[in-house]
């Protein structure tokens, strides 16, 4: 096995392993603060059309994972639509609307042009986690273990694609690992105390009930919160 081989199943490790994580941090907090539906919205979408483009091109390594990855992003958005009272058909359609799209540009094209138009997915998956990082106003339901194994699986998922000359995964991972990088830095300032810039005011079915219950528990001192 080559060194690039062995780079590209590296990278097949860690994705598959990517969401878990974050479905553990689900169950075992049973809070999504923090974390982006659009941006697990568009992991579904790359999920499915990297798993094609693999098969496509004779990748296990790339097709594999991606089909693995599907066991915890379906199970994290199947929670999230939960916690915020929204129904699943209308979480996974936009998902699937997407992935169909776009792997009929990978089937009917060559070069480059996919891995362009997978970076649309790609950016509103780390731009959407992005946003919900800086704007929330708890980021405690947002695993940093996935957030840094994000961030290990593009850097190999590039070193791979350089080796074999892949422009698709060249383009989608050069411009993610940035996005990525970012993500991380920020997480760790909210996590070290710095305050939610432009906060959303959206909040979960989970937060509100959690705010609900300790208003009823100290009711003088929910009050005294703007």
């Amino acid at each position: 096995m080559t060194g690039v081989e062995i780079l590209g199943w590296l990278a097949a490790l860690v994705g598959t392993s990517l969401g878990l994580p974050q479905l553990v941090r689900l169950v075992r907090t049973r809070s999504t603060a923090g974390l982006s539906l659009l941006a697990w919205q568009a992991i579904l979408t790359l999920n499915l059309i990297w798993f094609v483009h693999g098969v496509k091109i004779g990748a296990a390594n790339m097709s594999l994972p991606n089909l693995l990855a599907l066991a915890t992003t379906v199970p994290v958005l199947v929670l999230m639509s939960r916690d915020r009272g929204r129904p699943l058909a209308r979480v996974l359609w936009p998902s699937l609307l997407g992935a169909a799209l776009l792997i009929t540009i990978d089937l009917l094209t060559t070069g480059g042009v996919f891995g362009m138009f997978s970076l649309v997915p790609a950016a509103l998956a780390n731009l959407g986690q992005c946003a919900e990082v800086i704007r929330a106003r708890d980021v405690t339901g947002l695993s940093p273990v996935f957030l840094v194994l994000g961030l290990a699986n593009q850097l190999l998922w590039l070193s791979w694609a350089v080796g074999i000359s892949e422009p698709s995964s060249i383009i989608s991972s050069v411009a993610i690992t940035v996005i990525v990088t970012f993500t991380l830095v920020w997480y760790t300032l909210r996590r070290l105390g710095l305050r939610a810039l432009w906060p959303s005011s959206a909040a979960s079915v989970g937060d509100l009930v959690a705010e609900a219950e300790l208003a009823a528990d100290d009711p003088a001192g929910s009050t005294a919160v703007s």
